[in-house]
């Protein structure tokens, strides 16, 4: 079989992965969260015997999820602007420095990612009633950034990596000062690495559970917890499905929007330090 046949099977077999990864879960949770709350979808139906919008409107005007979105939608900008400015300092040194010890360092600063989110969820709980923050608001926009640190501190620790040190000097000797050899060298290079890190940090705090659960429950909702809500001891698939795509959808959006964002302009990845 030539190399042009191999090719194309490769190709056929990725798009039916796609297709059964992706489109098919999808397109489920759509038809679920249409499916009439007077007409179950139930064997041996194929599909649903009616579709209509009445449970996102019953969703919408008979839980909290108007305010869920609401506070999902204000801790996640929150969390991304405050991760990316503690991570900075850390992935310059971890970018552009040598130090005894880096590897460990770079190591431990992952550490977040290895535990379980009930146990960082559990630990910060304890911790934020030790010291007296008590504000659910407050106490997840601090677990958000801590639990999503590693995320932006790797993603700017190799943006960081790749700023041609032979720019940085050349600014240097023709006397430009540290905000001009910051906005000249290490900018253009950064910016991708910069959106990258909020664009994820902001999807992983609109989509994380345990922690925002343990710390905000009962008081403060997020969509996440709405959505295992229906998932668990409350199991309403059509519900659930309405809440997933709620969830999901904004953040495909988004992250078709930063793809966009990137391509207008013109990023691309700079080899060495020089």
């Amino acid at each position: 079989m030539s190399e042009k046949s191999w090719n194309r099977l490769l190709a056929i077999g990725l798009g039916l992965v796609l297709i059964v990864w992706l489109v098919v879960p999808f397109a489920m949770a759509v038809l679920w969260s249409l499916v009439d709350p007077d007409k179950a979808w139930s064997y041996p139906d194929l599909l649903p015997q009616k579709l209509s919008f009445r449970r996102w409107t019953e969703m919408w005007e008979t839980t909290n999820l108007a305010v869920a979105i609401a506070n999902s939608y204000t801790l996640a900008p929150i969390v991304a602007c405050a991760t990316l400015m503690l991570a900075a300092p850390t992935a310059y040194a971890f970018g552009r420095l040598e130090f005894a010890g880096k590897s460990v360092a770079q190591f431990t600063a992952l550490l977040p990612l290895v535990l379980p989110g009930f146990v960082i969820a559990l630990f910060f709980t304890a911790l934020l009633n030790r010291i007296g923050i008590y504000n659910k608001f407050l106490g997840i926009v601090i677990g958000h950034t801590v639990l999503f640190l590693p995320y932006a501190i790797r993603i700017l620790s190799v943006s960081y990596s790749l700023v041609r040190q032979d720019l940085i000097d050349a600014a240097r000797d023709l006397g430009a000062s540290r905000w001009a050899r910051f906005s000249a060298a290490y900018l253009p290079v950064l910016k991708p690495g910069i959106l990258a890190a909020l664009v994820i940090v902001f999807i992983q705090s609109i989509e994380e559970f345990a922690l925002s659960f343990v710390l905000g429950s009962p008081d403060f909702t997020t969509v996440p917890t709405i959505l295992y809500s229906y998932l668990g001891y409350n199991f309403i698939r059509p519900n659930a499905a309405v809440v997933s795509l709620i969830l999901v959808v904004p953040n495909i959006i988004l992250m078709l929007l930063f793809e966009r964002l990137l391509k207008s302009n013109g990023a691309v990845a700079l080899g060495g330090k020089g």
